[in-house]
């Protein structure tokens, strides 16, 4: 049996935060190991339990969630960070992404489509609000034409792969290559394109039109490197 997926709830609402736990306990392969109701308190509690996947509210008081978001990644970024928020506007949105997070989902999901995305979260995938993903293709810079040209014709490949939602080992599969053969384009990918992570490559892929959204990108993306 395999262990549990580990979540850490920063929400500053009580009857949510309170909520979200309640709901989450009826799942055996989740375990809630702590609540934090501000932006500091998460971080340290980041610090202490080390959770494999963290929902975080953005508006909050003692620390935002940007702000939290940022500093847990510096110490922690194998903790996957699931932005849940009633906001879309890009004075959130694209704070949070480039800070890190690798989902950003809205208050008003369907509660099972909470826990496959925490599910996702654990393997390493990436969950958006659709109108999270379009918000970000739209309000992207254009400016990175030069960029593109920088890659070879294998990490132009690896990249589609990636923004398709593949792992490692499947891009290695599909591409007939090694998994560290894979794992040395993705770095390359990732310094060329001047990119944090996988999701901003998935979304770099999106913008430049190497994929696009009516494919199964990034709602289910894997996209640890």
């Amino acid at each position: 049996m395999t262990d549990p997926i580990r979540v850490l709830i920063a929400e500053d609402h009580p009857v949510v935060r309170k909520g979200l736990r309640g709901f989450l306990g009826t799942y055996p392969d989740i375990e809630v190991v702590a609540e934090a109701e501000d932006g500091a308190q998460a971080v340290a509690l980041v610090r202490e339990h080390v959770p494999d996947v963290v929902l975080m509210d953005l508006l909050m008081p003692k620390m935002d969630g940007v702000t939290a978001i940022d500093q847990i990644m510096s110490f922690s970024p194998a903790s996957h960070i699931i932005v849940l928020t009633s906001y879309t506007e890009d004075e959130y949105l694209f704070p949070a992404m480039q800070a890190g997070a690798r989902g950003y989902l809205l208050k008003d999901i369907e509660p099972e489509d909470l826990v496959s995305a925490i599910r996702a979260a654990a393997h390493g995938q990436t969950t958006l609000h659709p109108s999270v993903a379009s918000r970000l293709v739209q309000g992207a810079d254009h400016n990175d034409d030069d960029a593109l040209t920088d890659l070879s014709e294998r990490e132009l490949e690896v990249l589609h792969l990636i923004a398709q939602g593949m792992s490692n080992k499947e891009i290695a599969e599909t591409l007939t290559i090694a998994e560290g053969t894979v794992k040395s384009h993705v770095s390359n990918i990732l310094s060329k394109l001047h990119l944090a992570h996988r999701t901003q490559a998935a979304l770099y892929a999106l913008r430049r039109k190497l994929v696009s959204l009516d494919e199964p990108t990034l709602p289910d993306d894997r996209l640890d490197a």
